[in-house]
């Protein structure tokens, strides 16, 4: 009977929990292991795009919180957005600089709060809460660089068919790893 889902402190619940070995990801993955070169690039580059477009808005010197907003490089800004996308530009740039599951990471959680920024805003578009001046062209940005950014942290990381030479297919089989 399963008497040890109930009673975990069951023999067999206790040799279950024992076989069972947390995954640590950092911990699998060598400084100079292939993946980290497209986490990297992965953050270097919406890094740099994003970099540029905080710098050409600063640039045009729009009101901070304008609603209306400018166009730079056919995208609504203002002040809080160009300086909003410098601090994640640098954030990205900081993390291609580290590199490895940090970059990983990274890439994965800005990718999703990138996302989930394009859904805010999209439902803020034409009201006065629109802080960012946000319009549709800057929606459908925010979810490509947020799917971009995810895509390039969980390259390698995150697979149905990951292969056995994979740091992260051998944490998680550790009784085939070699």
């Amino acid at each position: 009977m399963a008497t040890h889902v109930l009673h975990p402190g069951t023999k067999r619940g206790q040799r279950k929990r024992r076989e069972r070995r947390r995954i640590t990801l950092d911990e699998h993955l060598p400084v100079d292991h292939r993946l980290n070169q497209v986490y990297r690039a992965g953050a270097g580059l919406m890094g740099l795009v994003l970099l540029a477009f905080g710098v050409l808005g600063l640039i045009d010197k729009i009101g901070f919180f304008d609603t209306r907003g400018d166009t730079v490089a056919g995208l609504s800004t203002n002040g809080a957005l160009s300086v909003l996308s410098i601090a994640v530009g640098l954030l990205l740039l900081v993390g291609m600089v580290i590199g490895g599951n940090f970059a990983s990471t990274l890439n994965m959680v800005l990718g999703i709060l990138f996302v989930v920024s394009g859904f805010v805003n999209l439902a803020l578009l034409d009201r006065s809460q629109n802080i960012l001046a946000f319009r549709m062209q800057n929606v459908l940005f925010s979810f490509v660089v947020g799917l971009l950014l995810m895509v390039f942290g969980m390259y390698g990381r995150v697979s149905g068919g990951l292969s056995p030479d994979n740091p992260y297919w051998k944490a998680r089989h550790p009784d085939h790893a070699g």
